[in-house]
């Protein structure tokens, strides 16, 4: 268990919260305006072709028309002397989208890292790459997957895990973290709710712990998947609470 426990310290589990590019659709540039009108024509329903209102609901989703408003991070470090497990987490979320992902790449360029979210290979890892180039910000290198081989992609997905080669199969986080007994991250506020809390009620804080909280559930699941409880008791230390603690 002390050899799985030492490999555990290379995984870094993430998570991103999104919003759209600007608080409502009349902000855009007239040529996203127009892109965007567009894009919801082929996929929004007659009585739901309010390109504003749509924009505000679902612009977020697309790297194009979204941004990165909030990255959480949490990895493990055990402690062979104390036999202690110590969970560190931490979020970037700066004021200019730039500086969110700036921060967060320097953080991936300290170590080979071995990446790992829920949904992360069809959503939060193209996001950030795309985001990333959008703001002029060259990919790190395991972002970077344009010709590697498979084995050299240090990407994890614990969705794909549960999917067990059904292509077709979602599932839920929160699904998931019921079935195995782990406790929610849904409090206070979920993904639906992230635009409207960013953009109208300006609480970036909540969306800060909201966004914390699924990583640890997402690290959570990674060791329930191993056979560990859900429960299982580790340390957690919040690194955005020590640095809001230093004189």
């Amino acid at each position: 268990m002390a050899n799985f426990f030492q490999d555990l310290q290379d995984i870094l589990f993430l998570d991103i919260e999104t919003a759209s590019a600007t608080s409502t659709w009349e902000e855009l540039p007239l040529r996203l305006q127009d892109e965007w009108s567009r894009k919801m024509a082929q996929q929004a329903s007659a009585e739901d072709s309010n390109p504003s209102d749509l924009y505000f609901r679902r612009a977020g989703i697309y790297a194009e028309f979204g941004k990165v408003i909030c990255v959480g991070v949490g990895f493990f470090h055990y402690s062979t002397e104390e036999n202690e497990l110590v969970y560190r987490t931490k979020s970037f979320a700066e004021e200019t989208e730039h500086d969110t992902l700036y921060a967060f790449r320097e953080l991936l360029e300290r170590r080979n890292w071995i990446l790992c979210g829920h949904n992360s290979k069809e959503f939060d890892f193209p996001y950030l790459c795309r985001r990333m180039l959008i703001n002029r910000i060259p990919l790190p290198s395991v972002l970077d997957i344009a010709g590697k081989k498979p084995w050299e992609i240090r990407h994890m997905d614990t969705m794909e895990m549960w999917k067990f080669g059904d292509y077709k199969h979602y599932t839920r986080l929160e699904l998931l973290a019921a079935v195995f007994n782990i406790p929610t991250s849904k409090e206070g506020i979920d993904g639906s709710a992230v635009n409207e809390v960013y953009y109208q009620v300006g609480d970036l804080s909540s969306i800060r712990r909201y966004c914390i909280r699924d990583v640890e559930v997402t690290a959570r699941l990674y060791l329930a998947y191993q056979g560990l409880p859900g429960d299982l008791e580790f340390r957690v230390l919040n690194l955005d609470e020590e640095v809001k603690d230093k004189p």
